[in-house]
């Protein structure tokens, strides 16, 4: 067990070498996307890739603010929510995805706004009812292992904390993290979306020969399969990245989200280039 332990500890400093490689890679992509898209509409289908890749950086970055506790906070020895790191941010981001998608005609900001509000409610929702059960059901408090205060409210943890646990329970820094990261989750998938419905609605009348108003429904069913797909990808990759649990933005573990953001933006721009290859050679 002590050597099963150390392995998240000494994977938390951050590979410089690896990073460099991940920006390069990102520039290659980038510049893949700009020669292989027909000249008349290259910068268009260049900032749908660049809107893409923001939107699975968005999403990286708000899966760490999540706080899961997987099977341990299903026992009440770690705080968190007792679900698996991607599992919950899919949920929360597929959330805002069809909050955001139901606002798309409604223009971009307002789209991913509503996308992350949609999120953001989710979030709040489950931390909510996550924490009526700790408390009501299993007759715990709520507190960290990871700081002797809520950085928030400032209420100390410790005499809270059950001997040989983690802690228990959703603790209020770990409420709002859950929140900020719906937020963060449900607005960078609904970028995705909303990006990639934009360049397939003016991309697929050309290429079918048909009216916008017939490949509407392409289109939407398209971008939202990619959307959704996108997500489910950074958030496992992100899952990996944590590896285990987290309580939120006051964990250790926080530290570690410049290297998700790398592996992020690489992965989507990856996904991003399929996406928008289909419709533009």
């Amino acid at each position: 067990m002590t050597a099963v332990a150390a392995k998240p500890a000494a994977g938390s400093a951050i590979n410089t070498t690896a990073m460099m490689v991940g920006v390069i890679l990102l520039i290659i992509l980038l510049g893949i996307c700009y020669a292989v898209a027909p000249v008349d509409s290259r910068i268009m289908v260049l900032m749908t890739l660049v809107g893409v890749i923001i939107g699975g950086v968005l999403i990286g970055f708000g899966v760490h603010f999540v706080p899961v506790g997987g099977a341990p906070a299903a026992m009440g020895q770690a705080p968190g929510i007792a679900t698996g790191v991607a599992m919950l941010a899919a949920g929360a981001g597929l959330a805002g995805l069809f909050g955001g998608a139901w606002a798309a005609d409604q223009g971009l900001a307002m789209a991913v706004i509503t996308g992350g509000v949609g999120g953001g409610m989710m979030m709040a929702i489950t931390c909510m009812m996550v924490n009526f059960v700790y408390v009501f059901g299993m007759g715990i408090p709520a507190a960290s292992g990871k700081v002797l205060k809520d950085p928030i409210t400032g209420d100390t943890q410790p005499e809270y904390k059950s001997q040989g646990t983690e802690g228990h329970g959703l603790p209020f820094v770990s409420f709002v993290g859950g929140v900020v990261g719906g937020v963060l989750g449900g607005a960078g998938g609904t970028l995705i979306y909303i990006e990639l419905l934009g360049l397939y609605q003016a991309k697929l009348p050309g290429l079918m020969n048909a009216s916008v108003t017939q490949v509407l429904p392409i289109a939407i069913t398209v971008a939202g399969t990619f959307a959704i797909g996108m997500f489910l990808v950074n958030a496992v990759l992100t899952a990996y990245n944590i590896t285990g649990t987290i309580e939120g933005p006051h964990d250790p573990k926080f530290k570690r989200w410049p290297r998700a953001i790398v592996a992020s933006a690489v992965a989507s721009a990856l996904c991003g280039l399929v996406a928008i290859l289909i419709v533009t050679i």
